[in-house]
């Protein structure tokens, strides 16, 4: 089982969109393993972003995570974080593909519903941020 990282923005909480979200990820097969609803402080911000530093956008970035709650979350499954990237869709919602998540209710670049990790390094790292391992369920089967 691999393990990835998602969290639901500011975007999606503010609109009511946290259950629809974690619906599609679990009908993709995914199972959330460890979940929990919080503001995230700049410096937290500054440490799940780093590697945007120094970029046009990395300010707006941090800016705009932490404006509001977000639901950060611990996927498992075969391929967790290829799937995830599936389902979610390409970061700007204009360019994913139709039934995706960021199609359907992203509202732009940064207001794009969901941020999940994209390879397994910065899957551990960003775990590691907002998880401690023992706030993690262990894989009890399958979801059949």
């Amino acid at each position: 089982m691999e393990r990835t990282f998602v969290m639901i923005k500011p975007d999606a909480t503010s609109r009511g969109l946290i259950g629809k979200v974690i619906a599609r990820l679990e009908e993709e097969g995914l199972r959330v393993t460890a979940m929990k609803m919080l503001l995230i402080d700049k410096a937290t911000a500054e440490r799940l972003y780093e590697v945007h530093r120094g970029k046009p956008f990395y300010d707006g970035l941090v800016e705009y995570i932490t404006s509001g709650p977000v639901v950060a979350m611990v996927l498992e499954g075969e391929d967790a974080i290829a799937r995830v990237r599936r389902v979610i869709g390409a970061t700007d919602p204009s360019k994913a593909e139709p039934g995706t998540i960021r199609r359907e209710f992203g509202l732009g670049i940064r207001e794009n519903v969901v941020h999940a990790a994209d390879s397994p390094e910065n899957a551990r790292r960003e775990i590691g941020i907002f998880f401690k391992e023992s706030e993690i369920l262990p894989w009890k089967g399958d979801l059949g």
